[in-house]
C-alpha cells in the first residue's frame, strides 16, 4: 500500500499504544506501555516515533486517542490539553503540544471514545456511513456520534455514559456514578454490574448471569432511546468488554424496538443490522488515531476556516469518515 505513513497514539488510563502505519492492516512499527507520570510518558510516546524514523521517516502527521475529559476548541488557549480528569497527575496536561512540539508535524487530537468511532466508520462495523453512534461498554459507558462524517463536539464532547434511564422495576442497586447515582453509566457500566452482583460479568452463570442480560439489554436500551432520536444514527456500534456476554446484542435490538414504540415507524430501526458489534476490538482506538493523522495532515496542507454551526472540528476533523 502506497501513501504517507501515519502516527497514532491511544493514551488510555492504563496503557499507550503508539503505532506507525496507514491502516490496521498496514502496520510497521508499533509499542505499548503503561500510562504513567505525564512527562516520561509522552517522551516515552515521542521517542517511539523518532526512534522508529531511522527505519521509516517519520510520520506525516500523529493523531492522539486519549481518555479525557479533554478541552477539543480549537479557539481555546488550552486546546488539546486534558482538563479535570480522575486520572491522578494528568489534569491540565498539554497531550497534543507535548507531541506536536516534539515531532514538528501536525498532531490532531479526540477523545478516545471518538476516536475508536472514526476507526470503526472508516475500517469497521460502520464502515461507508457518515451519520452512526459508537458506544462503549466497558468499566464505564462511553459514546461518540458522527453526523455528517464529523464527531460531535461543542463545549465539551458527547457524555452518553450520563444520560437518565427509568430504573428497572425489581433492580435495588442505587447506581454507583458519582455524579448522578443511577444515570446509563451508574446503573450499566461494568463497575456498576460488579457492584451489583458482587462480582465481574464475566464470573456471572445461570439465573444470575441471565438477569444481568435482561437488566443490562433494558438500560441500554433506555439510553439508546434517547440516543437514536436525538442524533437519528443510520447504524448502533456498540464495542466494549461488557458488549461480548451472551445473548446482550441480541435483546438490546428487541428492548430498543419496544422503546421506540413505533416511532418513526423506520424499518431500518429494528433490522438486524441497526445495532451491531464493533468490528475491530482494541484496534478501534488506534485506527481511530490514523484517521485523526490523516486529516491533521490534510488540515495542515490546506487549512480551511472551521464550518459555522454546533458540530465543532477537533483537529483533523475536515471531511467524512
Amino acid at each position: 500500500m502506497s501513501g504517507p505513513l501515519y502516527g497514532s497514539v491511544e493514551s488510555g488510563g492504563t496503557k499507550i499504544v503508539c503505532l506507525l502505519g496507514r491502516s490496521p492492516d498496514d502496520i510497521v512499527a508499533r509499542t505499548r506501555f503503561p500510562t504513567g507520570e505525564p512527562g516520561p510518558t509522552l517522551a516515552r510516546a515521542v521517542a517511539f516515533f523518532q526512534e522508529s524514523a531511522a527505519e521509516h521517516g517519520l510520520p506525516a502527521a500523529v493523531g492522539v486517542a486519549s481518555f479525557g475529559p479533554l478541552e477539543l476548541r480549537r479557539s481555546h488557549p488550552r486546546y488539546g490539553f486534558t482538563t479535570d480528569t480522575p486520572k491522578p497527575g494528568w489534569t491540565g496536561v498539554d497531550v497534543r503540544g507535548t507531541l506536536a512540539r516534539g515531532l514538528g508535524v501536525p498532531v490532531g487530537i479526540d477523545t478516545d471514545v471518538n476516536g475508536a468511532a472514526l476507526g470503526e466508520g472508516r475500517w469497521g462495523a460502520a464502515r461507508g456511513l457518515d451519520t452512526f453512534v459508537y458506544l462503549t461498554v466497558g468499566t464505564g459507558v462511553g459514546g461518540a456520534a458522527v453526523i455528517g462524517g464529523r464527531t460531535v463536539s461543542g463545549l465539551v464532547h458527547t457524555e452518553m455514559g450520563h444520560v437518565v434511564v427509568r430504573r428497572h422495576d425489581g433492580d435495588g442497586f442505587p447506581g454507583n456514578c458519582p455524579f448522578h447515582g443511577d444515570c446509563l453509566e451508574g446503573l450499566a457500566g461494568g463497575t456498576a454490574v460488579a457492584a451489583r452482583w458482587g462480582r465481574p460479568a464475566e464470573r456471572l452463570s445461570g439465573d444470575e448471569l441471565r438477569r444481568a442480560v435482561e437488566l443490562e439489554a433494558a438500560y441500554l436500551a433506555d439510553g439508546l432511546r434517547s440516543v437514536v432520536y436525538c442524533t437519528a444514527p443510520r447504524r448502533i456500534v456498540i464495542g466494549g468488554g461488557m458488549s461480548v456476554l451472551p445473548g446482550l446484542l441480541p435483546l438490546v435490538r428487541e428492548r430498543l424496538t419496544e422503546q421506540l414504540a413505533g416511532y418513526p415507524g423506520l424499518p431500518e430501526q429494528s433490522a438486524d443490522d441497526f445495532v451491531v458489534p464493533a468490528a475491530l476490538g482494541g484496534m478501534a482506538g488506534p485506527a481511530g488515531g490514523l484517521v485523526l493523522a490523516a486529516r491533521a495532515h490534510q488540515e495542515a496542507a490546506t487549512p480551511t476556516p472551521p464550518a459555522p454551526g454546533s458540530v465543532s472540528r477537533p483537529a483533523g476533523e475536515t471531511a467524512p469518515v
